[in-house]
């Protein structure tokens, strides 16, 4: 029987495709695993670089592209028949030596670059300095060897980017830099999965390199786990190596602290962390963030990643908050009182939450009875805008044991004017760091890193934390800034634009706008009437994303807000209004628009 794994671009052609050829395609693509009378067979591909390259018709007028090694099936695109031939014949597929991933090549590209190479002679080459035996260990192909050797420039290695598989550029455009040995074997390391084990990589065995690749391959055995990959959401089924590292890790004996930029996947990271801790750790997990509706939100998530209900039913999801009032609630009976005579504030809600909390199970019994504390695992997402006296309550209701706590967070994105060291409240942490933005296109990350600014904020860590090295995986368009002479041109515009997007077919639930105030928010719902697209506050943003978003009103004097005088209170609010903004601004995947009438506001970059 074939074995069959998805690669992550088949499933968004697919769903692009005709209802009838998707249905088609799906249908060819289950009589294959069971391998009847009727299934598509694997046809040999004319002029392949590589011969392992075969393509299955799926539909009339439809192929897929496959890697075929053994009874092992990569299933990597499915396009009309003259794409799918040409994609065939111009790609190689490999797999690399040292970090055991697959690696795809655009053979035919390559070999059209070599002798404009060659004819660009210089006395020197960009790669002479290193041997090739230090070029080899990084995992570098034998074969493209040569052709690595005939780079000049760090434009050339920029040029080729989109011919090489990631593990073969990143560490090319580290040495091309200048960056050390070092520095380029962190960008291949980057790329190791959990399971890339410890003993030799086998660079035939294509079935082990894509066990290796998480976010390059997942395996359909049957009917269910095929409808599983191709209906799932992407987040749900492909996991960059380093992700899946982190969250799928087998043990960790210390709290992690994994601290990301905008687009990094931390959400995703916890989500699949409480998902692997629910199957196979040893109690119940407690999902935390910092608002109501991001717990909303992120259960919501969960019912989609965890199909067995018993697993699910392990996860509780909740805000800091809501777990102090939860704890209080249950000592004395009835749901404290917020407002009114007797009513105490979170803050008093949560200190009484702690000392419930040591009086019932006490830190002497974390590793003699974990069984006592109300959550063996907790994982926290936005952790830099958790208070202190909530991160002692977090402390207190798990024991310190392994796989206590997984927090992720980042301090340039906090929207509330917490600052605390982990360290200062008795959490000490090994610490990752994730840089490369999977959501993000380059232009609107760098766009957004300049409106941040890249110096170091406090916050997580002791010390600061420092916003540079971010890159991202895809490149896109730049983001729209207009300027109009009145609020009613502004509204005007607004709904042009958004008017145009759903013209150009993106759905009206992939388009966000955002203001800084709520006043601002009522104008734009009411320019946009009739058109139902989200329109909310930048905090209500938070933690969504969106295909575009429109943000209105970033002028002077709105963004940011008035501040006060006292000089350390002026500075603190300062830095979270650039926050806010920058939060709001890194909802966008492919689009950002922003808008403002009068003068735009300091934070927007020249």
């Amino acid at each position: 029987m074939p074995r069959l794994a998805i690669g992550p671009e088949f499933p968004r052609e697919l769903s692009a495709l005709a209802q009838p050829v998707r249905r088609d395609a799906v249908v060819a693509l289950r009589r294959f695993l069971l391998n009847v009378s009727g299934a598509p067979h694997p046809e040999r591909v004319r002029g392949a670089r590589d011969p392992r390259v075969a393509t299955l018709r799926l539909a009339e007028g439809h192929r897929g592209v496959v890697v075929r090694h053994r009874d092992v099936y990569w299933l990597r695109r499915v396009l009309p028949d003259p794409e799918a031939w040409s994609y065939a014949r111009r790609h190689r597929y490999g797999v690399n030596s040292v970090v055991g991933v697959v690696e795809e090549w655009d053979a035919e590209a390559l070999e059209r670059v070599e002798p404009a190479l060659r004819r660009s002679i210089r006395p020197s080459r960009l790669f002479d300095p290193i041997c090739d035996g230090d070029l080899l260990a990084l995992g570098i192909d034998v074969h493209a060897l040569p052709l690595f050797r005939l780079i000049t420039t760090e434009a050339d290695v920029a040029a080729l980017e989109p011919l090489l598989p990631p593990t073969q550029h990143l560490p090319l455009a580290a040495l091309a830099r200048g960056g050390s040995l070092s520095e380029a074997w962190r960008e291949l390391d980057a790329w190791r999965s959990s399971d890339a084990g410890t003993g030799p990589i086998d660079t035939d065995d294509l079935h082990a390199a894509l066990l290796r690749s998480p976010d390059r391959a997942a395996f359909a055995a049957d009917k269910v786990a095929l409808d599983r990959v191709l209906g799932a959401p992407e987040w749900c089924t492909f996991l960059h190596p380093t992700q899946h590292r982190l969250a799928r890790a087998a043990r960790q004996e210390h709290p992690v602290l994994v601290i990301g930029g905008a687009g990094t996947g931390k959400t995703v990271i916890a989500l699949h962390r409480a998902a692997h801790l629910a199957a196979n750790g040893s109690g119940p997990v407690l999902l935390i963030t910092f608002s109501q509706s991001l717990a909303e939100e992120l259960s919501a998530r969960l019912d989609v990643l965890i199909e067995d209900e018993i697993v699910r039913k392990r996860v509780e999801v909740d805000n800091a908050e809501r777990l102090a009032m939860r704890i209080v609630a249950g000592s004395e009976g009835r749901r404290p009182p917020l407002v009114g005579p007797g009513a105490r504030t979170l803050a008093q809600l949560t200190d009484e939450a702690l000392r419930l909390l040591s009086i019932t199970t006490g830190d002497l019994l974390d590793d003699v009875d974990p069984g006592r504390k109300p959550y063996r695992h907790i994982v926290v997402d936005e952790a830099q805008d958790i208070s202190p006296a909530q991160w002692r309550l977090l402390r207190a209701a798990a024991p310190r044991a392994r796989d206590d706590l997984f927090i992720v967070g980042d301090p340039h994105q906090r929207v509330t004017d917490t600052r605390v060291a982990l360290g200062a409240v008795g959490i000490h942490t090994v610490q990752a760091t994730l840089r490369v933005s999977f959501r993000l296109p380059q232009e609107l990350l760098s766009f957004v890193v300049r409106l941040r600014g890249g110096g170091p904020v406090p916050g997580l860590v002791k010390g600061a934390t420092e916003m540079y090295g971010y890159r991202a995986t895809h490149h896109g368009e730049r983001p729209m800034i207009r300027a109009y002479d009145s609020a009613e041109a502004e509204l005007a515009g607004l709904r042009n634009t958004i008017e145009a997007w759903l013209a150009d077919g993106v759905p009206a639930d992939e388009i966000a706008v955002g203001a800084r105030n709520t006043r601002l928010v009522r104008e734009a719902r009411k320019a946009l009437e009739g058109l139902d697209v989200r329109a909310a506050t930048f905090q209500h943003l938070k933690g969504m994303e969106f295909e575009r978003v429109a943000l209105v009103g970033v002028a002077e004097g709105v963004v940011p807000e008035p501040l006060p005088e006292e000089p350390g209170a002026r500075a603190r609010a300062l830095q979270r209004e650039r926050s806010i903004l920058f939060v709001a601004c890194t909802r966008a995947r492919a689009m950002l628009y922003i808008s403002h009438y009068g003068r735009g506001s300091p934070f927007l970059p020249l």
